[in-house]
């Protein structure tokens, strides 16, 4: 049997060797002046818990803007029709778009003023999936939001 070799030393990576500074390159106590010479940006005030929500609320009030963005809901009511359809795809006018889109956010703004006050009446402030879903009962919508079956294959 032979026996181990000596282990071999290791070398020992040597330090790095700090520059000196140089003309272009400022010093520490330099640096430290220059950041206390800068001014710095006041601090912003800090909003009460919901106020921020609030002013938000009150801003999507006053406005007639739509809420979802034109490009996004074209695309979504493009890709329901391709459902609905069975994949026969439909050119759309883009002022029937608008008056689709102007449609689903009535029905969803109104259905969340429903949902908030169901939320109100169970004596809660968060608005929670059972107020929406007794919302949708009382309206009398139908729960299964599968798509429409037009067309019958069978006889």
């Amino acid at each position: 049997m032979t026996k181990p070799s000596p282990s071999i030393p290791r070398r020992k990576s040597k330090q790095p060797q700090k520059r000196p500074p140089t003309s272009s390159q400022p010093s520490q106590s330099s640096r430290r002046q220059e950041t206390s010479d800068r001014e710095t940006p006041p601090k912003r005030t800090r909003c009460r818990p919901g106020q921020r929500a609030l002013a938000e609320i009150r801003k999507f009030q006053n406005s007639t803007n739509l809420l979802i963005r034109k490009a996004s809901f074209a695309r979504m009511a493009r890709e329901v029709c391709m459902n609905i359809t069975h994949g026969k795809a439909y050119c759309w006018q883009s002022s029937a778009l608008m008056a689709l889109q102007e449609a689903a956010e009535a029905f969803l703004v109104r259905l969340f003023e429903d949902s908030y006050l169901c939320s109100l009446h169970a004596k809660r402030i968060t608005l929670l999936v059972q107020d929406i879903q007794l919302a949708r009962k009382i309206r009398g919508i139908d729960e299964s939001l599968e798509p429409v079956q037009l067309y019958h294959s069978g006889c």
